[in-house]
């Protein structure tokens, strides 16, 4: 199994951004996806820095993926889209139908990213059709709805699964970390930049409910899946991602690259990760239940 480094969510100072690619490059991940997916207001880096950043990874024998909005509101917006898809160095992930449309006019391999409603295998033959070669399971789904969809996938089409990370649940037309500041989305000063992590949204009993990502809401806690690795092996996935988070990144992978060399119990592995989410964990759609539920693996096997 490949593991794969989703996009930065969040908005990052355009250093630390760089910063954090080059310790990237030196990680054990094979695949990394790169750009911006939530808001075209962040504009820190450009599609040249991004590409930089892409060619140096591939240096370092990583693959590069460039990610698209997953909600697109402007033609500006389909602009700088119709830029990725057309960059001609690198596949790209769509997590919008434009992107969808764009990349099969152009016959450009890519993959079906988490923010498309991927449940059924008639839609999985289509966009293997359409040009995808790997498709990412909707965060919501569960263990049995992903065996239904691995018998019913086409032959050549990977499966990528999000085991770690805050999960993106929804995309709103409306900034909230905006409206939190008594700002307008035109004029919101780019708040979100105070947030490396997302802002976190309490019930008003202090139990962390959500998290604020500009126009993206988040899971309060990170989904951690590594219990669930020696399953997604049996069950045919060839890619495992990590959502990137401002802080304790590398041990992350680390744990889960241990993981998959067999060289650490992934009971262990849970244990351990519970170090590095302050927020808690949770997995609860894995196992059909609220997403928020948190359910310890079963290491019998």
């Amino acid at each position: 199994m490949k593991l794969a480094l989703g996009p930065i969510l969040y908005y990052w100072e355009r250093e630390r951004v760089f910063e954090f690619y080059r310790a990237v490059a030196g990680w054990p991940v094979d695949i990394v996806y790169l750009g911006e997916a939530v808001c075209s207001k962040r504009r820190a880096l450009r599609l040249d820095d991004w590409l930089e950043i892409a060619d140096t990874l591939a240096g370092a024998g990583k693959q590069p993926v460039l990610s698209t909005l997953a909600l697109v509101e402007a033609e500006s917006e389909l602009g700088a889209m119709r830029r990725v898809v057309g960059n001609g160095r690198y596949p790209v992930e769509a997590n919008d139908a434009a992107a969808l449309n764009m990349l099969s006019e152009s016959r450009v391999p890519f993959v079906a990213g988490p923010a498309l409603n991927l449940y059924n295998g008639e839609t999985l033959r289509l966009l293997h059709g359409l040009g995808a070669h790997r498709w990412v399971l909707p965060v919501e789904q569960s263990r049995d709805m992903l065996a239904a969809l691995q018998a019913a996938r086409p032959q050549g089409m990977e499966t990528e699964v999000l085991v770690f990370g805050r999960l993106p649940l929804a995309h709103s037309a409306r900034c909230f970390t905006a409206r939190t500041h008594q700002l307008p989305k035109d004029d919101c000063g780019f708040r979100c930049i105070e947030h490396p992590d997302g802002l976190p949204l309490h019930t008003r009993e202090g139990k962390r409910f959500l998290t604020i990502n500009g126009i993206q809401t988040q899971s309060g806690e990170s989904t951690n899946l590594i219990g669930a690795l020696p399953e997604l092996i049996r069950l045919g996935v060839e890619v495992a991602r990590l959502s990137p988070q401002s802080t304790q990144m590398e041990p992350v992978v680390r744990l889960f690259r241990d993981v998959l060399d067999n060289a650490l119990d992934a009971a262990q592995a849970e244990t351990r990760m519970m170090a590095f989410l302050p927020d808690g964990m949770c997995n609860g759609y894995w196992h059909g239940q609220p997403g928020m539920a948190w359910q310890p693996f079963a290491f019998s096997e």
